[in-house]
C-alpha cells in the first residue's frame, strides 16, 4: 500500500500526495529557484524549454546526423537527460517539485510516448536499473513484453502455427499482429513507484496531458519517421488521423499537433493507475487492434492477427531482478541489466576482458574536440572484447525464466578465470573476425543473431541521491504501425528468433514460447566507486538495437579509462563490433578526419563500416568541481536530447 501524506508543493504539483518521504527522511526537498530546469539563451538569460522563444531547444529542426559544440552541463542537486527536450523538461520539473528519480522517469515516459513515438510508447517495454541512496541497493526492474499464451515456437513464422506448410504472417511479421507483445512498461513503472515514488502517481502525467491537449511542435526525428513510414501507417486509420492531414499528406517537422486520444489515455492512467492499460476499455481496445485482420486502407490489405487476449493483458507482471554487477579495475562497481536482456552480461564480460589490458594508454586524441578521435589500439581492443561477448550472447542468453544460462549461470559467464582466458584469445596485431562462444561443455543450443532495432534512453539523478538508468522501446521505428487510443503498439516480439532452430537444426535459446520475454540488448547502467554500490559515479545507457552494447561500452571506457567528461564520452565517435568481421566506426560527425583510424584498423584485419550510427546516449556523472560535488551531464549529439537540472546550469 502506498503511504499517503498531504503536502503543499511548488505550483507544478500543488497538493500532490506522497508515496514516501525524502530529503533527510522527514522532509521533501522542493526547489523554488525559478531558473531551475531552464536552459541559457544566447543572451545568457534563462529560457523555458517548450516556450517557443529564441533559444528554446524544443524548437524543431530537421533531423540531422550530428550537433556540434555540445559541452557538459552542471547542476548541484538533480538532473534529467532524455533524447528529446520535452521529456527532459518533464523529468526535471518533477525533480524540481521534490519528486524522486522514479517519479521523473514516469513523467518522462508519458511525454516520450507522445513526442518520440518512433522510439517509445506507453504500451511498450522498458528495463530500469535503480539505485536507492538510503539503502545503497541496486535493483533491476523488468518491464519487457511477453508473448501471448497462445503463441508457439512458430508464432512469427507461420499463420497457422501447427501447419509446417502454412505461409508466413502478412504483410510481414512486423506489420502483422504477431509482432505485438503484451506491454510491460507501465506495470514496471507502477511497481517501481510503489517502492520508490514520492509524488502522487496521478500528478506525474500532467505535462504529458497538457502537451497532447494544447499541442507540441513536431520534432525533426518524428517528422522524418512519419514520412519514411507513411505506407505502413496508411493501413491504420488511427495512425492516419494522428500523423496525417485529412488529404493524406503527412504532418511535417515544426508543425503543431495535438493527440487528444492520448490525453484521454493519460488521464485514465493518472486516475486509475496502471490497471487502466491492462483491464477495462483500453485493454479491450488493445486486444481488438492487435487482432485486426485487414487494413483500413482502400485495398483492405490482409493482416495476420495477434492471438493476444484480455487474460494475457490482465495477467502481465513486471519483475524485480538482481542486477548484473561486476568490479572493473578494482576501482569501479558497474551494475547493469540482467536477462532477458543480454546487454548487461555482454557489458560485464567486455569489461572483464578489457580489465586484462592497460586501456588508459590508448585514449583518443584531442578529446576537447567532440571527444576526440579514438586510437587504433583502443578501438581494436574494445571491438575484440565485444566480439567475444557477443559470441556468448548469441548462443547462451535469452529469458532465463525459460532457458537457463550454461554451467553455473552468471557466475560462470563472469568468472575472472574464464574472462582472463577469453582475453587471451585477443591478438594485439590482428582481428579475430568472428569469435566462437565459450566452451561450457555440451550445451545443445543453436546460435541466434536476430537483429534488434531502435529505442530511447533516459538517465535521472534526484535531490536525494537516487539514480535511474532506463531504456524504453517501441522496437522498430513506430513499432508495428498499429495505433489505438493515441499510442502505438510495438513490434517487440520480432526480437525473438523467427525460427526456433538455427541452420544446424538446433533449438535456439531465444525462440518464441507462451509468456516468454524476447531477448534484448538494452543495457541501462550505473557505476559506483569501489567494490559495491554507494559512491555514485555515473548513469548511462543508449538506444540502438543490437549495437547498444557498443554504444554503452565506448561511453564507459571513455569516462572510466580515458577520463572524458560526461559530454565528451557521450559525443565520442561510436565504435565497436558484434560477432562479425565488420567493425563500426561512426561517421556521423563529418568534421573529424577518421582516415588514419580506419586505415589502422584495416591493417589489423578489420573490415570497417563508417556509416553514421544513431546512438542516443544519455549520461550523468558525479564530479568534483570548484571543490564541491556536482552533477555533470551529457546528451547525445546524434539525437535531439538535452540536459536539465537545478539552477547551476
Amino acid at each position: 500500500m502506498r503511504k499517503k501524506t498531504l503536502w503543499i508543493l511548488a505550483p507544478l504539483t500543488a497538493a500532490a500526495l506522497l508515496a514516501g518521504c525524502g530529503g533527510d527522511g522527514n522532509h521533501l526537498i522542493v526547489d523554488n529557484d525559478l531558473n531551475s530546469c531552464t536552459v541559457r539563451g544566447s543572451s545568457g538569460a534563462p529560457v523555458v524549454v517548450g516556450s517557443g522563444v529564441g533559444g528554446d531547444p524544443a524548437a524543431p529542426e530537421p533531423a540531422s546526423g550530428y550537433r556540434l559544440g555540445l559541452t557538459a552541463k552542471y547542476s548541484n542537486k538533480y538532473m534529467a537527460v532524455a533524447n528529446t527536450p520535452l521529456a527532459s523538461k518533464a523529468g526535471c520539473d518533477i525533480l524540481k517539485a521534490g519528486g524522486s528519480a522514479v517519479d521523473a522517469a514516469i513523467a518522462m515516459q508519458a511525454v516520450l510516448g507522445l513526442v518520440e513515438p518512433q522510439s517509445s510508447t506507453i504500451a511498450g517495454s522498458a528495463f530500469m536499473v535503480y539505485y536507492d541512496a538510503r539503502t545503497k541497493q541496486v535493483t533491476a526492474y523488468d518491464g519487457r513484453e511477453t508473448a501471448p499464451a497462445a503463441a508457439t515456437n512458430y508464432y512469427l513464422a507461420r499463420q497457422d502455427q501447427g501447419n509446417a506448410s502454412s505461409p508466413a504472417p502478412v504483410p510481414n511479421a512486423r506489420r502483422s499482429g504477431r509482432s505485438i507483445g503484451v506491454p510491460g512498461v507501465m506495470r514496471m513503472l507502477d511497481l517501481a513507484h510503489r517502492e520508490h515514488g514520492m509524488l502522487a502517481w496521478g500528478n506525474l502525467f500532467d505535462y504529458g496531458i497538457k502537451l497532447s491537449t494544447d499541442g507540441f511542435q513536431i520534432p525533426g526525428r518524428l517528422g522524418a519517421a512519419i514520412a519514411s513510414n507513411a505506407s505502413s501507417l496508411a493501413l491504420d486509420a488511427n495512425a492516419m488521423a494522428t500523423y496525417f492531414h485529412a488529404d493524406g499528406t503527412p504532418r511535417v517537422t515544426g508543425e503543431t499537433m495535438t493527440n487528444l486520444p492520448y490525453a484521454k489515455t493519460l488521464k485514465a492512467l493518472a486516475t486509475q493507475g496502471a490497471d487502466a492499460l491492462y483491464t477495462g476499455d483500453i485493454a479491450q481496445a488493445i486486444v481488438a487492434k492487435a487482432a485486426q485482420s485487414v487494413g483500413d486502407d482502400a485495398a483492405r490489405t490482409p493482416i495476420t492477427p495477434s492471438l493476444m487476449t484480455l487474460a494475457d493483458l490482465s495477467g502481465y507482471k513486471a519483475k524485480k531482478r538482481d542486477a548484473v554487477c561486476t568490479n572493473y579495475r578494482s576501482s569501479y562497481h558497474v551494475c547493469t541489466m540482467s536477462p532477458p536482456s543480454s546487454g548487461g552480461i555482454a557489458i560485464a564480460q567486455s569489461l572483464g576482458i578489457l580489465g586484462q589490458f592497460n586501456l588508459a594508454q590508448y585514449g583518443p586524441s584531442n578529446p576537447s574536440n567532440e571527444g576526440g578521435i579514438p586510437s587504433v589500439m583502443g578501438v581494436h581492443l574494445v571491438s575484440e572484447a565485444e566480439r567475444l561477448a557477443y559470441a556468448d550472447r548469441d548462443k547462451y542468453v535469452a529469458d532465463t525464466d525459460f532457458v537457463p544460462l550454461p554451467a553455473q549461470g552468471l557466475a560462470s559467464l563472469l568468472s575472472p578465470d574464464y574472462l582472463k582466458q577469453r582475453a587471451g584469445l585477443i591478438n594485439l596485431d590482428k582481428s579475430m573476425g568472428t569469435a566462437a562462444p565459450g566452451d561450457f561443455g555440451p550445451v545443445p543450443q543453436g546460435v541466434d543473431k536476430t537483429v534488434e532495432h531502435g529505442t530511447t534512453h533516459l538517465s535521472v539523478v534526484d535531490a536525494y541521491g537516487n539514480a535511474v538508468s532506463m531504456t524504453t522501446t517501441v522496437e522498430s521505428s513506430m513499432g508495428s504501425f498499429h495505433m489505438v487510443e493515441g499510442f502505438l503498439l510495438t513490434n517487440q516480439l520480432t526480437d525473438f528468433a523467427a525460427s526456433p532452430v538455427d541452420g544446424n537444426g538446433q533449438l535456439v535459446a531465444n525462440r518464441v514460447a507462451p509468456g516468454k520475454r524476447p531477448r534484448s540488448t538494452m543495457a541501462p547502467t550505473l557505476v559506483f566507486k569501489g567494490n559495491a554500490p554507494g559512491d555514485f559515479v555515473m548513469a548511462t545507457g543508449s538506444p540502438g538495437g543490437g549495437a547498444i552494447i557498443q554504444y554503452v561500452m565506448k561511453t564507459l571506457v571513455g569516462a572510466l579509462d580515458w577520463g572524458l567528461d560526461a559530454q565528451q564520452a557521450t559525443s565520442l565517435v561510436n565504435f565497436g563490433a558484434a560477432n562479425s568481421p565488420t567493425t563500426g566506426v561512426d561517421g556521423s560527425n563529418t568534421t573529424l578526419d577518421l582516415t588514419a583510424l580506419v586505415n589502422g584498423l584495416k591493417a589489423k584485419g578489420h573490415t570497417v563500416n563508417t556509416s553514421a550510427q544513431s546512438s542516443g546516449v544519455t549520461t550523468i556523472m558525479r564530479v568534483t568541481r570548484d571543490g564541491k560535488p556536482q552533477l555533470q551531464g551529457g546528451a547525445d549529439p546524434r539525437r535531439e536530447g538535452i540536459v536539465l537540472g537545478d539552477g547551476s546550469l
